[in-house]
């Protein structure tokens, strides 16, 4: 983490992404304070949500509420999906995601290859939640392993680096113990983390 008084504190986190036939991907990711020796302290915060490629939905995806969707999906297979691409040869993307403390987002951005940058495009907060003006991410695969920056804005729009980590996929991170081995120093100094996938 590279807020004020918090630069370089271990952290871990733990990322699933799962797909059940509809058209995003659910997400969670939860993290918490490591010892220096990997043991989790405490919770840091959970985050959930959607991602999607941003597209206008159709018939075929069924929604808003209960209404059902098509028996055949709008996009049934690699080919059809790939008509999405943009000019940049990528896929534009939306990501809502829900913060505990009354904030809830709507990221848009990119996917192009190996590299996924999202921003805030715009943001809902309730009157108890702290002060935030949105953020950027971006995440890179790297040797196998999800190199992950996260960037949050201040009130003038002015985005300074909150955290950052290289997510190694592992078998389990349910328990208490993370272990030593998991985790590595990266070159720059960011934190280390894990992901689950």
């Amino acid at each position: 983490m590279w807020y004020e008084g918090q630069e370089n504190t271990p952290f871990g986190q733990i990322i699933n992404f799962t797909q059940d036939g509809l058209p995003y991907l659910e997400y969670r990711a939860e993290s918490f304070l490591l010892d220096d020796n990997g043991q989790k302290l405490r919770p840091i915060t959970l985050e959930t949500g959607f991602w999607q490629i941003d597209r206008p939905l159709t018939d075929a995806d069924g929604g808003f509420g209960l209404v059902p969707k098509d028996i055949v999906p709008a996009f049934a297979d690699a080919e059809s999906v790939e008509t999405l691409r943009n000019e940049d040869d990528g896929f534009n993307l939306i990501a809502t995601i829900a913060h505990p403390g009354g904030i809830s987002e709507n990221y848009v951005g990119m996917i192009k290859g190996p590299v996924v940058r999202m921003q805030t495009g715009n943001l809902l907060r309730d009157e108890i939640s702290h002060d935030y003006a949105g953020s950027v991410r971006l995440w890179g695969l790297v040797n196998g392993n999800l190199m992950w920056d996260w960037e949050i804005a201040d009130q003038e729009g002015n985005l300074h680096k909150h955290a950052s980590a290289e997510l190694r996929k592992t078998s389990s991170m349910t328990g208490d113990s993370l272990g030593t081995g998991i985790f590595g120093s990266l070159d720059d100094g960011a934190e280390e983390d894990s992901a689950e996938n």
